[in-house]
């Protein structure tokens, strides 16, 4: 019997070593247990390969073949380097290509001789006729023991359906096959699963040795389409077990905290009178109830944790000033904060102007305060002068106090880590937390980022919120746009012209936007007033450059996306948004969100070059036909996936290795009402203790969150 088991350190596991465990550690695989929830994103029916002769165009398919010829040859148009390779079976002849592809020369990939497995979709190759071609096609070269020809080599490689895991560093899928394989046939694991039996078994769900077995190296009996859309019962099991325990997880932290002493605020008369005070306008019926939802959380005893989502000019900030009123005049204070300093300026004036009328304290603190000013905030803080701060990271800094913290505000939530959040948290005893976000985020990912939060959905616009007519216009029509610019402008409207960000580079955009500028102001608009912002300059320049246009000062105001959020100008009707297809969805219906603000029509055009992807037409088409943030939302997920749904740096989304939130919904919603009942009624006080042990040595590794009950 080997003494592996589940906890044993990767690099001891044959075949593995401390270079490779260290390969390993970096991707969050550090003992067996962790590469053995490694899966498969694919697999490859390597019993029945698809014949060249019977390749179908369009269709994702696997040959094995043998190479012919290879080698590295440049485009005369462009100057792109093409790496070609001629490959044969015996049906027919196949060319597979990769644009700038000359690693594979330089690294000597392909040899003559070589039996190879190629999987992509095939398409017309141009200059062979009636042949296909593989573009830019994922690859496995055979081990050296099944290169001939008629070699009957299997074992994880060959004869059955095969895994294919995304490489991590110099280990290719087959070393990690190899590898899992190995760790498969070595560790014991018939008396390790964290599910519970009695959920197990009602739902039908195979014994987690099985299911793991299974997922990585499924019988030849399972259907290729049913596996590689993950629907066999293995795989199915593998995935309700994560989503099941992280439900877990957050049931238990909103049922402990739920049992936190909190702050059992009062309403009264002159505190209903303050907050009809300082209403700008008559709230809609969607603002009145979520309102209702944040004073009946305020007045338990209990701290309040909500997620207060709404469309970009649903009315979510006025909600939350309301709901700081209740605590400042119950003797608290409150902080706002926001992920920019221009947001947080923004939020800092409205404020202001909203709450001249009763008085409240209010101050900025951002990072660009210089010494004095923030030891003033600082020092008013801490003794009590001050009923609200509005500000960005800064606020989270150790030297900032407050007297007693009733009340957190976070805007844009999902630009800060969950630590951030439990960071300001630390700064009152048990105080009321609001966060808010204006990207509307589809309830499979709700559900995972803020499963311990209660929500609350502003799905109504204000009636002064005009419709915004959307147009996808191509470089051809562009004259027919500025012509339709002018004529606003000569009727009193103001205009955004957004420039993006090229290529991520500050300077690329902070070039982009000043060339669009000059040209506007000097060429095209020389008779109206044309401004430029962009995130070089000052926080002072920007200011003055916002405050021009909010006056009407300017008639047309060129900028990068930091118009995104922060910029209220009613009088804007009109954006520009060049070279739109570098956009994401979320992202072009953010910047939407800054026109349509007054009593005029608006007009949003999205502009193109004369060719874009099927993928950026999927986008702009979606935004020609729907304002529904919600649906849009949808759609993003769907094209770009959950991890890039919030960018590069997600805040608090659990890294997940059998579950997809956009395949798996169905298990995500099961999952979580299974756990809520196991929460609420454990099956058996042994299962329940079980599963909470599990989670308390895996959880804060697994999916980044602490303290689980």
């Amino acid at each position: 019997m080997s003494s592996l088991d589940l906890n044993t350190s990767v690099q001891y596991l044959k075949g593995v070593g401390p270079r490779r465990a260290e390969l390993l550690i970096q991707r969050g695989i550090e003992d067996v247990g962790d590469l053995l929830t490694y899966a498969p994103f694919r697999y490859e029916d390597r019993i029945h390969f698809s014949s060249v002769r019977d390749l179908r165009v369009g269709q994702p398919q696997s040959i094995l073949v043998t190479v012919l010829s290879c080698g590295l040859s440049r485009t005369r148009r462009r100057g792109m380097f093409i790496y070609d390779l001629a490959a044969r079976d015996a049906s027919g002849l196949i060319r597979c290509k990769w644009f700038n592809g000359a690693y594979l020369e330089q690294r000597k990939v392909f040899k003559q001789g070589m039996r190879v497995i190629f999987y992509g979709k095939p398409e017309p190759d141009p200059y062979g006729y009636r042949n296909l071609q593989f573009l830019n096609p994922q690859f496995e070269i055979l081990p050296e023991e099944s290169q001939k020809e008629g070699d009957g080599f299997s074992s994880s490689e060959m004869g059955r359906i095969v895994p294919v895991y995304e490489a991590i560093g110099q280990l290719n899928t087959r070393h990690l096959r190899r590898l899992i394989a190995s760790a498969l046939a070595t560790v014991d694991l018939k008396d390790v699963d964290p599910l519970p039996h009695s959920i197990g078994k009602r739902l039908g769900f195979p014994g987690r040795a099985t299911a793991l077995s299974q997922f990585h190296f499924p019988d030849s009996s399972a259907g290729i389409e049913t596996l590689n859309s993950f629907r066999t019962r293995a795989q199915q099991r593998m995935i309700f077990e994560e989503f099941f325990l992280l439900e877990v997880g957050l049931a238990l932290k909103r049922r402990r905290a739920r049992k936190q002493p909190g702050i059992c605020f009062q309403t009264n008369e002159s505190i209903r009178a303050a907050i009809k005070k300082i209403l700008p306008f008559h709230p809609t019926g969607a603002q009145k109830r979520v309102l209702r939802e944040i004073v009946d959380d305020m007045r338990s005893p209990s701290p309040m944790n909500r997620l207060l989502q709404g469309d970009v000019g649903s009315g979510k900030t006025i909600v939350a000033l309301q709901s700081m009123i209740i605590a400042i005049c119950n003797g608290y204070q409150t902080v706002l904060m926001a992920p920019t300093e221009i947001l947080s300026v923004q939020h800092y004036l409205y404020a202001k102007r909203i709450f001249a009328p009763i008085g409240v304290r209010i101050a900025l603190l951002t990072s660009a305060l210089k010494r004095k000013e923030r030891t003033e905030v600082q020092e008013a803080l801490r003794t009590g002068e001050l009923d609200l701060v509005v500000g960005t990271h800064a606020v989270l800094e150790k030297d900032i106090e407050f007297k007693n913290l009733g009340l957190i505000v976070i805007d844009e939530q999902h630009r800060f880590g969950v630590m951030q959040r439990l960071q300001l948290k630390r700064k009152g005893l048990y105080p009321d937390t609001v966060v808010m976000t204006a990207t509307p985020i589809p309830r499979t990912l709700a559900l995972t980022l803020y499963g311990d939060l209660d929500f609350s959905v502003i799905n109504e616009m204000p009636p002064h919120r005009q419709p915004i007519e959307t147009r996808w216009v191509k470089e051809e029509d562009r004259g027919k746009v500025i012509r339709f610019v002018r004529q606003q402008v000569s009727e009193g409207s103001q205009v955004y012209v957004v420039c993006p960000l090229i290529e991520e580079s500050e300077a690329s955009d902070l070039k982009a936007a000043v060339a669009m500028y000059e040209d506007l102001s000097v060429r095209v608009f020389p008779d109206f007033k044309v401004g430029l912002l962009h995130g070089r300059l000052s926080n002072h320049e920007k200011d003055d450059v916002m405050a021009q246009m909010a006056a009407g000062a300017l008639h047309i105001l060129v900028s990068t996306t930091v118009i995104e959020v922060g910029v209220d100008v009613p009088n804007a009707t009109l954006m520009m948004v060049e070279h739109a297809e570098r956009f994401g969805l979320a992202q072009l219906h953010q910047l939407r969100g800054r026109i349509g603000r007054g009593q005029k029509k608006s007009y949003c055009f999205l502009m193109t070059s004369e060719i874009v992807s099927d993928e950026a037409q999927r986008r702009l088409k979606c935004l020609e036909q729907t304002r529904d943030g919600f649906k849009i939302a949808e759609l993003d997920l769907e094209i770009r996936g959950p991890g890039e749904f919030f960018g590069t740096k997600q805040s608090g989304l659990p890294l997940f290795r059998f579950g997809n939130l956009i395949r798996d919904q169905d298990l995500l919603e099961l999952a979580k009402r299974e756990a809520s009942a196991f929460v609420e009624r454990p099956p058996t006080d042994p299962e329940f203790v079980s599963v909470v042990q599990y989670l308390r040595a895996h959880w804060s590794r697994r999916f980044g969150l602490l303290h689980v009950g």
